[in-house]
């Protein structure tokens, strides 16, 4: 998260990616620390600009978070209104993209 809020987003998002990969095979992919990690790694994705891939990431852990640790938990709840706002946000970026194709 230093890196991030530093805006080194891809030193951000390689050791994200690590401590993901090691939650995942150490812990389980359904490990709550694993889905912060995979939250984070997210909301990495989404600062660099690569929408489609952190909004399909955090689908996952959505979907994950629900099954784990229920709908009324505060890391679900806040992912699930991150996902819906990246949703909306990216279906307004998605005309634009496309005009400046031209």
């Amino acid at each position: 998260s230093t890196y991030r809020n530093q805006g080194r987003w891809r030193e951000a998002e390689q050791l994200e990616v690590q401590v993901m990969e090691t939650s995942s095979r150490v812990l389980g992919d359904e490990h709550p620390d694993t889905l912060i990690s995979m939250n984070n790694l997210a909301f990495t994705l989404k600062g660099q600009g690569i929408y489609d891939k952190a909004i399909s990431l955090l689908e996952k852990c959505c979907q994950l978070q629900l099954r784990v640790l229920g709908q009324e938990h505060p890391h679900t709840i806040l992912s699930l209104e991150a996902l819906q706002a990246w949703r909306v946000e990216n279906l307004s970026l998605k005309p634009a993209q496309k005009s400046l194709s031209f």
